[in-house]
């Protein structure tokens, strides 16, 4: 298999674009990424997306954009994995150039959901859920995540206040990122004063949707001139049960935990040797759920980095770099790209206020549903 490299990444702000099409938000961003790659052409297009068939009443996505930018006969495909398409549409197109079959690729993760009442676009994130067994019974996906939050703080002993640094962390960095939908300061005083969404998850542990697309072009490293070189060490994919009462341990992510261990021994390095991690803070209880079975903390004491401050651009495990779901924002099926592009922003040096020091091995990390699909990759620079 070849080593990849990403050559060029492209991105939107994410808010609300009631002006722009679905397959003007995903253009934007992939003609960005040919433009920094210096490509008008490639190969095969790869689109992530969850919710356009219900959100925008179109399928077909990989043909739909393909015609929009030109990249008539070539091979484009639509992925989907709940919250997790846009790494799932960028772990394709890996395969597919590491495999020799194509020589370039473009990968695309676009969604765009505010065009639609909140009623429906909850409905449909729900169906990252199990219908028969949990949207069924009238749970939603928020309702999904307040459960597993409430268990791990009657399990752990943590208070609510204790996931603050969390949140306070995203919004800090965010402010340093003009592609962020959200830039707006908080504090402690002001995440306890949220108003509830679902008991105990409040306005601030949840992360807001939103339009955007992020995109990415990749080759075989060997064609990579530029310097510093981005190469990827390392994908993997690994699942859960798709509802959480199945799992033996509904506080501990075993997708996140077996697809982590992979992208390590792949890489050939420990947590200890990442220098930033791109995580999926959905909500506050799953930046800590994923820090623990990423390896970064032990069991239950994810909330404890929060706390000591090596969540920070200069701490220990810096996270959300770039304001995280919580602050830049989470358009579903594009947000495993935007973690992608944040990741290449920091190995390259270009994150500002919130660069992380000699940042050279960056971890990304997309889930689909309530842990249930999990896609890591780990990126490294050559110099």
């Amino acid at each position: 298999m070849r080593k990849i490299g990403i050559l060029g990444i492209g991105q939107t702000r994410i808010e609300e674009q009631w002006d722009k099409s679905l397959r003007e938000i995903g253009g934007e961003a992939a003609l960005y990424a040919l433009q920094d790659a210096g490509l008008e052409k490639v190969d095969a297009l790869f689109v992530g997306n969850m919710i356009a068939p219900i959100a925008d009443g179109q399928n077909l996505l990989g043909v739909y954009f393909a015609d929009w930018l030109g990249l008539w006969k070539k091979e484009a495909i639509h992925i989907e994995a709940a919250c997790g398409s846009g790494a799932a549409a960028f772990r394709a197109a890996l395969m597919a150039v590491a495999s020799g079959e194509v020589d370039s690729a473009l990968v695309v993760g676009v969604e765009k959901m505010t065009d639609r009442a909140g009623m429906d676009v909850t409905a449909s994130l729900a169906t990252a859920a199990d219908a028969d067994y949990e949207v069924e019974q009238g749970i939603s996906f928020v309702g999904i995540n307040a459960l597993i939050m409430r268990r791990y703080m009657h399990e752990f002993g943590w208070k609510h206040a204790d996931f603050a640094p969390f949140s306070i962390n995203a919004h800090a960095n965010a402010m340093g990122n003009p592609f962020a939908r959200l830039h707006q300061r908080i504090t402690t005083e002001t995440f306890e004063k949220s108003s509830m969404v679902a008991t105990p998850i409040n306005l601030f542990d949840a992360s807001p949707i939103g339009d955007g697309a992020a995109a990415a072009v990749i080759v075989p490293a060997e064609r990579i001139t530029k310097h510093p070189k981005i190469v990827v060490s390392a994908s993997s994919a690994a699942t859960d049960t798709i509802a959480v009462h199945s799992r033996k341990d509904p506080l501990h992510l075993q997708g996140v935990y077996q697809s982590a261990k992979r992208a390590y021994q792949t890489a050939g390095v420990d947590p200890d040797e990442i220098d930033v991690f791109e995580l999926h803070d959905a909500f506050t209880i799953m930046a800590a759920l994923s820090l623990e079975a990423s390896g970064f903390a032990e069991r239950g004491q994810g909330v404890r980095l929060g706390l000591e401050g090596e969540i920070l651009p200069n701490g220990r495990v810096p996270i959300c770099t770039r304001g995280g779901l919580k602050a830049r924002g989470h358009p579903v099926g594009a947000t495993g790209m935007y973690q992608i592009v944040e990741i290449v922003q920091q190995l390259r040096g270009e994150c500002g206020s919130t660069q992380v020091d000699g940042a050279a091995i960056g971890l990304a990390q997309n889930i689909g549903g309530s842990g249930a699909t999990v896609l890591t990759h780990i990126l490294q620079k050559e110099t």
